[in-house]
């Protein structure tokens, strides 16, 4: 009998000591866990226009080996960008390819003032592939019976578009090139449209434009507003520090280098 209580004794001890094993085990792994997330870099995300691709991710490198951060880029058209904040989208930094739309989150107090900066100014052209025989250097050579398509950016939403279509209207072709117009989002896509082939010529930032892609001819600054860019923190940023420290690197001496080697001039004063 006595045989017989101690078998049954002996197993259930060893389930016991298995049992408080294991929750030893997953408080030990507690603090560890902890540290982990101490330790995680704190980050921003960056809305930037699509002009800014090569620039900002040189930038963003940069400042999270100076800072030890994490940078988050998001490319899009400006004006798609800004409507994104206005609805909440969680962006940090926003920073336009034309300062018209900062102004706009300013004057509706989304984002801080005091941090409207501009970074830089750009230009815009014409481009057509390396591959075509297609000669456009001009804009009336857009109405050359040979370019049946011009890729352009949406003018609502994308401000190097908007720039282009000022300086065919002040040009007085606005109303023969428009039937030929084929609508990008972006003046990247609007690249990409000249590149595939699937337009003759388009208009392009030159900050994006490669020399073994494509033939550029910059368009006389003259017949549009100038693309001066702002940058500025959006007001729901919860890493307030750390938005205006990216901010600050952008147009400290070492980021409008960066800025200058994507070919982008450095603009003077607060605004134009």
């Amino acid at each position: 009998m006595k045989g017989k209580v101690l078998s049954f004794l002996v197993p259930f001890s060893l389930v016991i000591l298995a049992l408080t094993g294991c929750t030893s085990g997953e408080k030990s792994a507690s603090p560890a866990s902890s540290s982990a997330s101490a330790t995680e870099k704190p980050k921003i995300t960056v809305a930037a226009a699509a002009n800014l691709k090569s620039a900002f991710k040189e930038i963003a490198a940069n400042f999270e080996n100076k800072t030890g951060s994490k940078v988050e880029l998001t490319f899009g058209a400006s004006g798609t960008l800004e409507q994104q904040i206005e609805n909440g989208a969680p962006f940090d930094v926003f920073a336009s390819a034309n300062v018209k739309f900062v102004d706009k989150l300013v004057s509706e107090d989304k984002a801080f003032s005091d941090t409207e900066k501009l970074y830089a100014k750009g230009r815009v052209g014409l481009a057509t592939s390396k591959k075509s025989t297609i000669q456009v250097k001009t804009l009336q050579d857009l109405l050359k019976p040979e370019v049946k398509k011009i890729a352009l950016a949406k003018p609502e939403a994308a401000p190097y578009g908007a720039a282009a279509k000022q300086a065919l209207e002040k040009a007085g072709l606005w109303s023969q090139a428009e039937k030929k117009i084929v609508y990008a989002k972006t003046i990247e896509d609007a690249l990409t449209l000249v590149t595939s082939g699937n337009t003759e010529a388009g208009f392009v930032a030159l900050a994006i434009v490669k020399d073994d892609e494509v033939n550029f001819s910059l368009i006389d600054e003259k017949l549009h507003k100038p693309l001066n860019q702002a940058i500025a923190v959006v007001k729901a940023t919860k890493q307030e520090s750390l938005a205006r420290q990216f901010v600050d690197y952008v147009t400290s001496p070492e980021g409008q280098e960066i800025m200058k080697k994507y070919k982008f001039e450095i603009p003077t004063g607060k605004k134009k």
